[in-house]
């Protein structure tokens, strides 16, 4: 198995891994935009454009498009995060082509009909709504926006009502004339693929994309803070977040490794403490996830609001005690193991290798080998996490709560001055 990768005349990257055991492949396009390149006007663009993409396009239909990918047996998806936007299909041996015709077609000949693009602003506005019924949907807005305020990073990726109801066709053609340039962009495949011929696809259909020059988005800024809604659910949502490396970071892989031991799984330290010894809640977990320039790591806990005053005075307890204290040579080597396991479990998808490869070019500007990876969480040692650690609990914290009414905003502010916030 080879990663091969092709630099085209306009800048555009073409990158394919050839897994000979399979007889289907995963590909598409990955743009270096999304969510955090929009100026306050265009919140949401990003996502709007994804939608529209499907929508119909000079030579084909919305219907034609799901029609000529499904006669091949294959599929269409995409998905818009805070730095990225893709474009992605899978399809039997052999179809790239026809497949990527199709993401090529909708990448550059998008037409965003009038009245498809009504019907889309209604899909997106109840898909709005929904999270505004969900807490947890709610929950993780507030805390993003806590700990990033008043910038792109801290916004949510939807958009709002009222920019969603902006957008029209001259808006979504101009965002898509300055951000998706080729060389923003990766075509990646991984599966039953052979490079040289894909690469002679992607020429064919994207060689002719002019180069716009490079864009630099606004930096993120951390902060911290407080956010609550009065919202009243059956359960109510604790969301505590730290200030967490880029993935340029020299830490980014203690931070992973600390969030696993910490809050990863069922033996880590919450869940045991929390769940199996307390019965505080269901579950709880942590995750510690990075952009460019900076990270969050994040603890999810949901319980009764009677038992919200207990789980918050446990979380932070255990978070003064690790940070005090350290982490054990056992728990730190069984984070590593779940790390490493989880990594290898899910380069066995085509999939997942087709999007870690489009993600390494954009963020690294070469694709990361495996070995390089685990090397990364092996070279993880105990102080490395007590320093990780003693890092996140002195620093300024995030604080969301949701579903305990009117009360939600008082113990947010208790919580965060349990853990030393000015509030």
């Amino acid at each position: 198995m080879t990663t091969e990768i092709t630099t085209l005349a306009n800048g555009l990257r073409v990158v394919s891994h050839h897994m000979p055991h399979l007889e289907t492949l995963s590909l598409g396009v990955w743009v270096a935009t999304g969510a955090r390149h929009e100026k306050a006007s265009e919140h949401g663009i990003s996502h709007f454009l994804e939608h529209m993409a499907f929508k119909g396009t000079a030579r084909r239909s919305a219907q034609a498009i799901a029609e000529e990918i499904e006669n091949i047996g294959g599929e269409l998806n995409a998905a818009t995060s805070l730095e990225n936007t893709a474009y992605f299909a899978r399809v039997l041996k052999g179809d790239e082509g026809p497949a990527l015709d199709i993401l090529a077609d909708i990448l550059q000949h998008s037409m965003f009909d009038a009245d498809e693009l009504e019907r889309e602003r209604e899909v997106i506005l109840q898909e709005i709504a929904a999270t505004r019924d969900s807490p947890d949907d709610i929950a993780y807005d507030l805390l993003q926006e806590a700990a990033f305020p008043d910038q792109p990073v801290g916004r949510a990726i939807l958009g709002t009502t009222a920019t969603v109801k902006s957008f029209d066709r001259p808006s979504l053609e101009a965002f898509m004339a300055q951000h998706y340039s080729p060389e923003r962009m990766v075509v990646s495949a991984a599966g039953a693929i052979h490079h040289d011929r894909f690469v002679r696809h992607a020429e064919a259909l994207f060689g002719g994309l002019p180069q716009q020059g490079a864009r630099v988005g606004e930096a993120a800024l951390y902060r911290g803070g407080v956010r609550a809604s009065d919202r009243r659910f059956e359960q109510s949502h604790l969301l505590l977040g730290f200030e967490a490396p880029s993935y340029h970071a020299q830490d980014f892989f203690a931070a992973q490794v600390f969030s696993g031991l910490f809050g990863g799984g069922m033996s880590s330290r919450l869940f045991q403490e929390v769940r199996e010894r307390r019965g505080l809640c269901y579950s709880i977990y942590s995750s510690a996830w990075a952009l460019a320039d900076t990270g969050l790591f994040s603890i999810h806990a949901a319980t009764g609001a009677d038992m919200m005053t207990e789980l918050s005075e446990v979380v932070a307890r255990e978070l003064a005690q690790i940070a005090r204290t350290g982490a054990g040579e056992a728990e730190i080597a069984r984070a590593k193991a779940q790390l490493k396991a989880g990594l290898l479990m899910g380069l066995e998808s085509s999939g997942a290798r087709a999007e870690q490869m489009a993600r390494h070019l954009i963020a690294y500007d070469r694709v990361l080998t495996t070995e390089e990876l685990i090397q990364g969480v092996d070279r993880v040692g105990s102080g490395d996490v007590k320093t990780f650690a003693e890092r996140l609990v002195a620093g300024a914290p995030s604080v969301a709560v949701v579903g305990s009414g009117r009360r939600s905003a008082g113990e947010a502010a208790r919580f965060a001055g349990m853990l030393g916030a000015k509030v």
